[in-house]
């Protein structure tokens, strides 16, 4: 099975008859499993070629850049093989009609908000969390009621302001915050939330991109140039069922230390290299868990369910079966 790789040392790929090595600065050359990679991702700076990309493009591999701060800064996919014109078309119609696309961005705040309950009520014991778990029950009631997907937009805002509120009923003093901040973080909590997101919008794009989908049309978030927004729309389905779980595993089991595996600069709080190293094992291991699929019938993994999301909306789009999105029964 492919898994991802990260690099966070600085240097440069070489070519050596069929195999690419990394060398790092101190000279250190490490061979490149290519065959076995899922996604690449840089977090150091990396000297490459064409050779390295036609590599990329040859194994069907995407790389992911991240800048010093660990903020998404872009993506290399290699020439897309899966295109379908008559996908694509019906996607662009849902996307023009107000009903249909009304109806997708309900699901996946629908999916979004389920998910957040679900997180919640593992907690509910906890002094206060029943209270913002009863305010996200009441709001979700709400949402066949919205008439645009502005109305949806905004109350999926409100959903999540109080599910990020809730987080300091229940997760370790050292991590509580105030609210959401985003550009740029502003505390531990806050870039736990940006960095575990970043992951999840690079990992939805490349499974997006292993199916005939448009990454560029969207039905909740608009549509726009220099983002790929049907990765944001269904993202926000596996933010809460993939990235807070790992965030509260990191914190409520005291792995991270709010001191040694965080940097700050000035107003903005980042994780370090080795903070980052923490969060993506972590990150790795919920990925690769499994659990057994109602419907396949056999062990399905947390990234599979991604690509699942992905084949259930192609479906839908083509009139094949109406679009229900995924809600954890396990």
């Amino acid at each position: 099975m492919a898994k991802d790789y990260f690099v966070f040392s600085s240097g440069r790929m070489k070519r050596q008859h069929n195999t690419f090595y990394f060398i790092d600065e101190e000279g250190n050359k490490k061979s490149l499993p290519i065959h076995q990679i899922d996604d690449f991702y840089l977090f150091g700076k990396l000297d490459m070629n064409t050779d390295f990309l036609q590599m990329l493009n040859q194994h069907n591999v995407s790389m992911h850049i991240f800048n010093y701060y660990g903020f998404y800064s872009g993506s290399f996919y290699p020439r897309k093989k899966r295109v379908s014109g008559f996908t694509t078309v019906n996607q662009s119609a849902h996307y023009l009609d107000v009903n249909k696309r009304l109806y997708l961005a309900k699901q996946f705040v629908r999916s979004a908000s389920y998910h957040m309950a679900r997180n919640l009520r593992h907690y509910k014991q906890r002094v206060g969390v029943q209270a913002f778990l009863d305010l996200i029950l009441n709001y979700q009631k709400q949402i066949d009621d919205m008439k645009s997907v502005q109305e949806v937009m905004g109350l999926e805002g409100i959903i999540r302001q109080n599910y990020y509120l809730s987080f300091n009923q229940f997760l370790d003093d050292r991590f509580a915050f105030d609210e959401r901040t985003k550009r740029p973080p502003k505390d531990p909590l806050n870039a736990l939330i940006s960095f575990g997101n970043s992951l999840c919008y690079t990992k939805v794009l490349s499974e997006i991109y292993k199916t005939h989908l448009d990454p560029s049309i969207s039905f909740l978030h608009e549509p726009s140039t220099k983002r790929f927004s049907l990765s944001l729309d269904i993202a926000e389905i596996f933010k809460p069922l993939i990235v807070d779980p790992v965030i509260f595993t990191l914190i409520n089991k005291k792995q991270l230390n709010v001191k040694k595996d965080f940097e700050y600069i000035d107003e903005m709080v980042i994780l370090n290299e080795n903070g980052k190293k923490k969060f993506l094992a972590e990150w790795i291991r919920k990925l690769e868990t499994t659990i057994k699929h109602r419907t396949l019938k056999r062990n399905t993994s947390y990234q599979y369910l991604i690509r699942l999301e992905c084949y259930k909306l192609i479906k839908h789009l083509l009139n094949d079966e109406e679009y229900k999105p995924l809600r954890a029964w396990w």
